[in-house]
């Protein structure tokens, strides 16, 4: 059976209304926790964006479900060998409930430093040189690190969970998944795609856990749900690249104005009808998936975690 997780919004939420919902999760049943990594949000509706690691730390303190950052990018805008000393601690602090998800990133979040956003390709050089540096770090060894991307002089981490800290490879493509499958403990992804999952698997993969995400709005109608949807999230229907590639939040802004409101609510969970839910959590389940997460967009949040919890969870067979 899949395990049911919630997805943690720091775009769309500040620090202490994430702690708060990540009680709410654990009480309304959920399993385990994402949560997103971010600079800016994807548009000034969201509004916030705050410091992953606090909040983190934070969280290890009210909730005792593990924890997923989905995703990191350990390749620009923070070295690697900082981002292994971040997910050290955030290991000890939840008990070793802990995993860093890491992706190629956005120059959305990416750019800030002023440095050139890179081609695909080379992102994906980098973030294989950062996990090789990140995993050298937690061996608690000294490390000196001079590779194609990055350099390592003399460091070594002296806080340090039991076990290293496992990294699960986000993928959107074959070749993304392929190097998921290589260097991998494990795949996260937000598409109910067989064929990544699959991809994954025949890399390296085999057994190992595969995550994914989507979001939904519940809300009094379908209407009501496919607004708030359309009015936080459009930019989740943009094509392509675009999302890797544009800079600012104003940049999505204008690519969102179009998307309409129906292509929102066709794409996702919206309103009161538990078959919706019910039918996405299957479509990753039937793709492969064995942890999927779930982001109720929008202010109503108590509202939701009681419906998931009386409604959704057990037309799903979850507790």
């Amino acid at each position: 059976m899949v395990s049911i997780g919630y997805f943690l919004s720091c775009e769309e939420f500040g620090p202490r209304e994430l702690v708060r919902q990540a009680r709410w999760a654990e009480e309304a049943g959920f399993e385990r926790l994402w949560i997103s990594d971010h600079y800016h949000p994807w548009n000034a509706e969201q509004g916030q964006s705050p410091f992953v690691w606090s909040v983190i730390g934070a969280l290890s303190e009210v909730t005792s479900l593990p924890i997923t950052t989905a995703v990191t990018c350990p390749t620009v805008r923070i070295h690697p060998a900082v981002v292994a000393q971040a997910a050290a601690t955030a290991a000890v602090q939840c008990r070793g409930g802990f995993t860093l998800g890491v992706g190629s990133g956005e120059a959305l979040n990416e750019h800030i430093l002023g440095d050139a956003w890179p081609s695909a390709p080379e992102r994906q050089e980098m973030l294989e040189e950062a996990v090789e540096v990140m995993r050298a770090l937690w061996s608690g060894k000294q490390v000196t690190h001079r590779g194609e991307h990055y350099r390592v002089e003399n460091a070594r981490l002296y806080t340090l969970p039991p076990e290293p800290v496992p990294v699960y490879v986000s993928a959107f493509g074959p070749k993304a998944a392929e190097l998921a499958g290589r260097i991998g403990d494990g795949f996260c992804s937000t598409m109910p795609d067989k064929s990544l999952v699959d991809g994954f698997r025949s890399a390296g993969g085999g057994s190992k856990p595969a995550q994914a995400g989507f979001k939904v709005c519940h809300a009094a109608s379908a209407e009501a749900g496919a607004k708030t949807a359309h009015r936080l999230w459009a930019n989740e229907q943009l094509p392509g690249e675009l999302a890797q590639v544009l800079p600012t939040p104003e940049h999505f802004e204008q690519a969102s104005t179009l998307v309409t409101e129906e292509m929102v609510g066709s794409s996702l969970p919206v309103g009161p009808e538990v078959g919706p839910y019910v039918e996405m959590v299957g479509e990753y389940a039937d793709a492969g998936f064995d942890e999927v997460y779930v982001q109720q967009i929008g202010p109503e949040q108590e509202s939701f975690f009681r419906f998931w919890s009386e409604s959704v969870a057990p037309a799903i067979g979850s507790k």
